[in-house]
């Protein structure tokens, strides 16, 4: 990162994109922001944010444990994201509408989640500084082989996701109409859910796990503000991520704040113009004009 941007933005870029590490930066940003714009769509409509927390917080202890073991970060990332996947996955449901905030066991896994992931870093002996990377993410040393591999995984990932997209869309709305047209809700649910730990295993490796929501939530969500409508939503949805990614690594080079802090800020400020915006528009809607005096 340098001393600070100019107004000169067309020279702040060829200064930014001069540097290998931001030019990946970049395109990791990218391939992140289509993934968890999509699959955060679904997330949100079916009221799942906060097995989707959890998922995120999960890969916390699944990078920790792979520093100890002298393995990769991302192998660490996915391997624990996908495993509490699973275990939310074969949790009881009730009346087949999915996962709800109350649910204690999806907590439990949460909170075990984090002091694992602390435990793992206590039993480090050797020099970790990157507790905070872990944590509230980073866009410094992205090499050319992981962009390749969150590549490889998004592509995979959305393939599956056009390949389930119109059931998952009918479970998510209606889950008993859906099952009695012979939708495997239940399976899908299922799908969905390794869909979501893996989405969050890449996400978390440029915003961090505990910030994953930035882009996992606040673009859907404000695309869902906008627009009922399924396909304009997920395209605004893809927009509205991709701007957050974009403009937040061009911010980011250019202060001494972590990556997932410019992400937040920026996903939120969005959300919130776009909340004030459609409730303005709500209630001039309202007000219907006064009736016209009689014989006028």
């Amino acid at each position: 990162m340098t001393a600070g941007f100019s107004w000169n933005l067309l020279a702040d870029f060829q200064d930014m994109w001069s540097y290998l590490g931001m030019v990946n930066a970049f395109r990791a940003g990218t391939i992140v922001a289509v993934l968890a714009a999509l699959v955060g769509w679904f997330m949100v409509l079916r009221r799942q944010s906060f097995a989707g927390h959890t998922l995120a917080v999960a890969g916390f202890p699944g990078a920790a444990a792979a520093v100890l073991a002298g393995l990769g970060v991302a192998f660490g990332y996915f391997a624990f994201c996908i495993l509490a996947a699973l275990v939310i996955a074969a949790l009881p449901q009730r009346g087949g509408r999915g996962y709800t905030e109350e649910s204690a066991v999806i907590g439990t896994v949460q909170a075990f989640a984090l002091a694992a992931g602390m435990l793992f870093i206590a039993l480090y002996k050797g020099f970790l500084n990157g507790t905070n990377a872990l944590l509230f993410g980073s866009f410094l040393g992205i090499t050319t082989g992981q962009v390749a591999t969150l590549a490889l995984v998004g592509l995979a990932a959305l393939i599956v996701l056009v390949v389930i997209g119109r059931p998952l869309l009918f479970a998510s709305i209606d889950a008993d109409t859906a099952r009695a047209h012979g939708v495997p809700v239940r399976a899908v649910g299922a799908v969905f859910l390794v869909l979501l730990g893996a989405t969050a295993a890449e996400v978390s490796q440029i915003t961090g796990a505990l910030l994953v929501f930035a882009l996992l939530v606040l673009p859907p969500a404000t695309a869902q503000l906008v627009t009922p409508r399924p396909a304009r939503s997920l395209i605004l949805s893809v927009v509205l991520a991709l701007v957050t990614v974009w403009v937040s690594l061009f911010i980011a080079y250019y202060s001494p704040y972590p990556i997932g802090f410019w992400l937040a800020t920026v996903a939120f400020g969005l959300y919130a113009l776009t909340y004030a915006g459609t409730a303005i528009h709500a209630r001039m809607g309202t007000r219907a004009p006064a009736p016209a005096p009689a014989g006028a």
